[in-house]
């Protein structure tokens, strides 16, 4: 695969989450998550996006909003847990993405507010429609989606590389 060839980055919230006396590692899902992780699993299918590979955070509520999501798509893509995930700021998010191996056409994040939020807005140096707009307005609310497709290598992910084409929340 070239390293023009185009790729997408699907930054996905976790669902949301209880508020409970575990760690805020540890949190689970509450019944709106576990409805809302299906739905957007369904969404990312429906748009004809199966991603080649998972990177998810190892924070409960991640884990099992992915559980839930992936279960509505054609394939199970690879997927890893990655500690680095959780409370990563936007530049260790982005330093990850660079690591990514040329091979991934399509990646999928699963992480949490700041960092994906602010990720999907610092990749977004186009869009289309309002959708930039739109999504900081709403705050990237849990169990949303933003899609950001760039040409190049995953070594060259930076500020303002992508467009943004796709945003979805569970409210749509």
């Amino acid at each position: 695969m070239s390293v023009d060839t185009p790729r997408r980055i699907v930054l996905l919230r976790h669902a949301k989450a209880e508020w409970s006396q575990e760690s805020d590692h540890e949190r689970p899902l509450a019944e709106r998550g576990r409805k809302d992780a299906p739905a957007a699993g369904s969404w990312l299918a429906g748009a004809g996006i199966n991603p080649d590979l998972t990177l998810c955070s190892t924070a409960l509520r991640t884990r099992e909003t992915w559980k839930l999501f992936v279960h509505e798509l054609p394939q199970r893509p690879k997927t890893v847990y990655d500690e680095r995930l959780y409370e990563a700021s936007l530049g260790e998010l982005i330093a990850l993405l660079n690591e990514t191996s040329d091979d991934v056409h399509d990646l999928l994040l699963v992480g949490h507010n700041p960092g994906v939020h602010a990720l999907a807005d610092a990749l977004s140096g186009e869009t289309e429609g309002d959708l930039l707009p739109r999504m900081n307005r709403s705050g990237f609310p849990t169990a949303s989606m933003a899609v950001v497709t760039f040409n190049g290598s995953w070594k060259s992910v930076e500020h303002g590389v992508g467009r943004l084409v796709a945003y979805w929340t569970p409210q749509d």
